[in-house]
């Protein structure tokens, strides 16, 4: 249980640090395709934020929980072992939540498959890290 708490915090301050240097850095270089978050349904009135700002953290918890069962089935280097824990992920939490937001909430397919790409890239950065301080 140790070791996956640690996995998890180490895993959660380093995708909390480049997910959202990412997004800053997309915002910048794509301000026309984050219009549609002008949208009524993307505010909140600030009380739950912090759920928000969590995320990594509870992702990272998840993720480290998965690894710690399933890592004997990957093999190869902590790069390939990592992409191969982040199509996991994704196969089996990503593409069936992607699913059911976009048939159930007014977002466009960009927006659902921007997330989907997001997901994988911090599934796949998390794997990379488990695989390397967890093999």
């Amino acid at each position: 249980m140790k070791s996956i708490l640690k996995l998890s915090v180490i895993a959660g301050i380093v995708i909390f640090i480049t997910s959202y240097g990412i997004l800053y850095i997309a915002v910048r270089l794509f301000p026309t395709f984050f219009t549609d978050y002008f949208s009524p349904v993307f505010h909140s009135d600030g009380s739950r934020d912090i759920f928000f700002y969590l995320h990594p953290f509870v992702l990272s918890l998840a993720m480290s929980v998965l690894w710690n069962r399933f890592k004997n089935l990957f093999h190869g280097s902590i790069w390939f072992r990592g992409f191969e824990f982040g199509a996991l992920y994704a196969g089996i939490a990503l593409i069936p939540v992607m699913w059911i937001t976009y048939s159930a909430v007014d977002v466009s397919l960009t927006m659902v498959l921007s997330w989907l790409a997001y997901g994988f890239f911090q599934s796949v950065m998390a794997g990379i890290l488990f695989a390397r301080l967890d093999p």
